[in-house]
């Protein structure tokens, strides 16, 4: 573990097979999460690192074995945290990932075995299932909205409508279902929103978009992407040749979206369009249809439900 990683020993007790999911550290850096893994472990212990239930009612020489259980189908992402988790709280204990992030599981499937100290797996039980069913949930309604728009050319993204201190994570889970990063933050991309325009009138949009693209490129050189955000199809007319790499078509019908698409591939075919706001499960799969490049969905993040995972103890 690095240096920037205080409380948190190096994992040497942990079974590992070959992996090729996303990489969690292109999310989340290892000091980052060992201090959010920390303070989910004091938040959870207290300041005097107390479990006073597993404390009074597990002998403390128990040693055992637990398996972490998927309870329903759904996209696994999560399990890559365990020895982070089982490592901050006893470093006795062994993590032996069965399933990687970014299977599918059904009901039934282990996906991990915990074993060691039976006081310091019970503890741990509950910040690893809540990070677990949390992000399996992302996943799973990310892969759901991946499987919608099969067959275009349209990919699923996040956005940053996520919780606080869990961005990294999410945005991991959101890889691990099959979508794509949006961008990680205000910092490596710029997207001109209305309120950013909001002085500006509408016959001089164009002007001040093309402004701002050769302004960012020049000064950030090593931003993402520059992006604009419209709502009306006279907008977009008038951002299409600034440059721009991608323009945000926020709340438009399957049918403006379609125009939109007719006219960028008319004028500026480099250009990649995104569509943007209210999108569902029910919707996504049409807007995907109109031909535009990308469809962010802020509901990945922040409206998932939690996949049902427990802990079940060998017995």
């Amino acid at each position: 573990m690095p240096p920037d990683s205080p409380g948190l020993p190096r994992i040497s007790s942990v079974i590992m097979p070959y992996v090729d999911p996303p990489q969690l550290d292109s999310f989340i850096s290892p000091g980052r999460l060992a201090e959010l893994i920390l303070c989910a472990r004091e938040e959870d212990l207290g300041p005097d690192g107390l479990d006073v239930t597993s404390d009074l009612f597990i002998p403390a020489d128990l040693k055992g074995e637990a398996s972490v259980v998927v309870r329903q189908s759904g996209r696994l992402a999560g399990v890559a945290v365990l020895p982070e988790v089982a490592q901050a709280y006893d470093e006795n204990i062994c993590v032996d990932i069965k399933t990687l992030d970014g299977a599918k599981v059904e009901p039934g499937q282990v996906v991990a075995v915990l074993s060691g100290p039976m006081r310091s797996i019970l503890s741990a039980e509950r910040v690893a299932l809540n990070l677990m069913t949390h992000l399996s949930g992302v996943a799973t309604l990310t892969s759901q909205y991946v499987d919608q728009v099969s067959g275009t050319q349209a990919k699923v993204y996040d956005t940053r409508k996520t919780l606080p201190g869990l961005r990294g994570l999410q945005k991991y889970a959101v890889a691990c279902g099959g979508g794509g990063t949006h961008r990680m933050g205000l910092y490596d991309a710029v997207l001109l929103k209305d309120n950013h325009l909001a002085q500006v009138g509408a016959t001089g949009l164009g002007e001040a978009v093309a402004n701002a693209v050769k302004r960012s490129r020049d000064s950030h050189p090593q931003i993402k992407f520059v992006m604009v955000e419209v709502d009306t199809l006279e907008q977009l007319e008038a951002v299409l040749p600034t440059r721009i790499d991608i323009v945000l078509l926020d709340n438009m019908s399957v049918d403006q979206l379609r125009r939109a698409v007719s006219m960028r591939d008319a004028v500026a075919q480099p250009v990649e369009l995104e569509a943007s706001g209210g999108v569902t499960l029910e919707t996504v799969g049409a807007i995907s249809q109109t031909g535009v490049d990308r469809i962010s969905v802020g509901a990945l993040t922040h409206s998932a439900p939690a996949l049902d995972i427990g802990l079940d103890i060998a017995s």
